[in-house]
């Protein structure tokens, strides 16, 4: 079972570009998953319009939270992560990333890149 981990802005995703993450998963997917999110990433959206929105997107699929236990900044806390994939749209952070990962494609669909 693999873990896919949102990034902050990936969970925006279907409120900013009406694309639906979670059929994009499984047509992506070949693989068993469950879906994650850092409780960091939960702070951040409390700073976004759309929070509301988001967070009850976030129950309603019964993502998970993952406790982190310092203060470092999602994005320095998902470049430590091992054994994972990240689905993120951050440029930056795709670039510094070692693992798999997870993107938006033409503001339309999903694509994984680095999966052995």
């Amino acid at each position: 079972m693999k873990k896919i981990i949102l990034d902050t802005n990936f969970i925006l995703v279907p409120f900013q570009f009406k694309v639906d993450i979670f059929e994009e998963f499984k047509r992506i997917c070949d693989f068993q998953y469950k879906l994650y999110i850092l409780d960091k990433s939960l702070d951040e959206l409390k700073k976004i319009k759309k929070e509301k929105a988001a967070l009850s997107l976030i129950k309603q699929k019964n993502i998970k939270v993952i406790k982190t236990k310092n203060a470092d900044y999602v994005d320095d806390q998902l470049k430590k992560l091992k054994n994972v994939i990240i689905a993120t749209n951050d440029k930056k952070l795709i670039k510094q990333l070692k693992t798999p990962y997870i993107r938006l494609k033409q503001k339309k669909y999903l694509i994984i890149k680095n999966v052995l």
